[in-house]
């Protein structure tokens, strides 16, 4: 039978319990390419069919309910199934659905947003951000990073400075400039990445990288110093920009160390290079703050953002132009030869709006700052405890915690046993979504959350824990 005819009438696809799994699954096999995927792989397990939402939980299409501790991709901030994010844009959907911004033309919910975003984002050392850029994806905004630093060196009369200096596990974005200045080697071993013009430093992890009894404090410094030393090696003339996340997300929420992020702008400062802050990731209260940067006290040029400016319900990305580099671009110019059909998109702006203004009525980030926050952070100390678990840490409402083999020498299994993908499949099968990198198992919770529902959380994760040892033990791999 020809998959395409399974397709249920419009009808029958609304509610979860009204779903057909295989059938489903079988049009998503005959048709669908997923991203990151290994789609031989997929077509033999059958891909997991999400119906629907609501706060922190979602439901598959056989009506089991799931903790989603990802927070989607790290995006639904604001929770699933707020009916003020959709009146938003059903609303802008039947007053202007779509107008582009090319040609001299603008829109008001983008106007406005940009406006709202200008005041959201604070001073630090003098350093102010009037101006956004949109594009509809945080990839998107790295590619437009690219294009900004490169504009402004080259309107600065210093067309040699193109190079941009990123770190080994670093994301970026997947867009042929976002997973270049990503420092992922499993993308960059497909399509020749990364491009001219990008080069990595070691990342600041000190579980990885730190000499033996190097502090962490040390480690912090020699981290950042890294930087400092590949622009020497360049030469100074020759660097644009330094890129990178506050708390590395996709990496696997690797947290610096104290010292790192004041030597960084030691170094740029200076070189007199300017500095990236990718927060698709930790802007709009993940960390407790509406920037990260604030948080970490650093004065970024550029700030790269998507995921929660809408809580992930509509696609929108951009950039926050520092005045130092928007003085430049406007005043000196001419044409910015650069765009996305969908830059300023009406709805998306509309949904933005929305949903920061409801972030403010409810006070989210100074909810992860004062209260959820120090309160994850208190119960990830109890699962730092687990026998499994060598290192349990997080940063307002991150968290990431370390399987390993042996919990006093922090000695890591074998990489081929996939333990990390073990433990992930333990958590499905307890309704508990939590993302496995390597063997750091990692969370981003809603920021709806309750302490009681950290509870529950906890609980699924201790539970999941126990029976990934268990399996361990079975298997004769753990002692």
């Amino acid at each position: 039978m020809n998959p395409s005819t399974l397709i249920a009438p419009p009808a029958l696809v609304r509610r979860a319990e009204q779903q057909d799994t295989q059938a489903i699954q079988a049009l998503d096999s005959a048709h669908y390419i997923h991203p990151f995927t290994d789609h031989g792989d997929l077509a033999t397990r059958g891909a997991r069919v999400i119906t629907r939402a609501e706060g922190i939980y979602i439901w598959d299409s056989e009506g089991h309910k799931i903790l989603d501790a990802m927070s989607g991709l790290w995006c639904v901030n604001a929770g699933y199934g707020r009916k003020e994010l959709a009146d938003a844009a059903y609303q802008q959907l039947m007053t202007l659905p779509y107008y582009n911004s090319f040609f001299q033309t603008t829109n008001v919910p983008a106007t406005q947003l940009a406006a709202k975003l200008a005041a959201l984002a604070p001073e630090v050392g003098g350093r102010r951000f009037e101006h956004v850029f949109f594009s509809s994806s945080g990839s998107e905004s790295n590619d437009t990073n690219v294009r900004l630093v490169r504009r402004y060196w080259d309107l600065l009369g210093q067309p040699q400075r193109k190079t941009i200096i990123s770190r080994h596990n670093a994301y970026h974005g997947s867009t042929m400039a976002g997973a270049s200045l990503g420092g992922m080697d499993g993308m960059h071993a497909q399509g020749d990445l990364p491009i001219p013009g990008i080069v990595h430093v070691m990342q600041p992890y000190y579980l990885e990288n730190a000499l033996p009894g190097e502090s962490e404090a040390d480690f912090g410094l020699r981290a950042a110093r890294a930087i400092e030393q590949k622009i020497l090696e360049l030469g100074a003339d020759k660097v644009a920009a330094f890129i990178a996340e506050p708390v590395q997300g996709a990496g696997g929420v690797i947290i610096p160390p104290a010292t790192y992020w004041p030597e960084v702008q030691r170094i740029v400062d200076q070189y007199g290079i300017l500095l990236i802050s990718d927060e698709v990731i930790c802007a709009f209260g993940r960390l407790g703050h509406w920037f990260a940067y604030e948080k970490f006290g650093y004065r970024p040029d550029l700030v790269t953002f998507a995921k929660g400016v809408t809580s992930g319900y509509v696609p929108l990305g951009g950039v926050m132009v520092g005045d130092r580099v928007a003085k430049v671009l406007i005043e000196q110019g001419g044409e910015f030869n650069h765009g996305y059909t969908y830059s300023g998109h009406p709805v998306a702006c509309a949904v933005a709006l929305a949903n920061l203004e409801l972030m403010e009525r409810e006070q989210l980030p100074r909810k992860v700052r004062e209260d959820i926050g120090p309160y994850l952070a208190e119960r990830f100390t109890e699962i730092g405890r687990h026998p499994l678990v060598g290192v349990a840490e997080t940063c307002g409402f991150v968290g990431g915690l370390v399987l390993v083999k042996d919990k006093a020498t922090r000695a890591m299994y074998d990489p081929e046993l996939a333990v990390g993908m073990m433990c992930r499949a333990h958590c499905f099968r307890n309704g508990l979504i939590m993302r496995a990198v390597g063997d750091r198992m990692i969370i981003a919770p809603p920021l709806v959350m309750t302490r009681a529902q950290i509870d529950d959380m906890v609980e699924l994760i201790l539970r999941c824990l126990d029976a990934t040892l268990a399996e361990l033990r079975e298997k004769g791999l753990h002692g």
